[in-house]
């Protein structure tokens, strides 16, 4: 598995992981409102699986929710970082064949 097919994974577990904290802000008036949670997992050889299963209490949890925008945003921007360097990489290999 490539460095874009891991950061790739990568992205996609930070963007449902932000995707679940703003559900969970727009819904904290919810009456009896359960929070979503973002649950990852390493697949091997490499790479992350994600899935959205429901707390088993009620109730917000916003402190945790705007750390969990904050840790995905970081998260999202280095996998990024992770294909722009691979890309960069990449034409620098395929110049020198030239």
């Amino acid at each position: 598995m490539g460095a874009s097919s891991i950061a790739l994974s990568g992205v996609h577990a930070a963007s449902l992981r932000l995707d679940t904290a703003a559900h969970n802000v727009a819904n904290i008036e919810t009456p009896d409102f359960r929070r979503q949670q973002t649950l990852q997992r390493t697949l091997e050889p490499a790479g992350v699986a994600t899935s959205v299963t429901q707390s088993d209490t009620t109730g917000a949890a916003l402190e945790r929710d705007l750390i969990d925008q904050q840790a995905a945003s970081y998260e999202y921007m280095a996998a990024l970082g992770v294909i722009r360097t691979e890309n960069r990489m990449m034409g620098s290999l395929l110049d020198e064949e030239a």
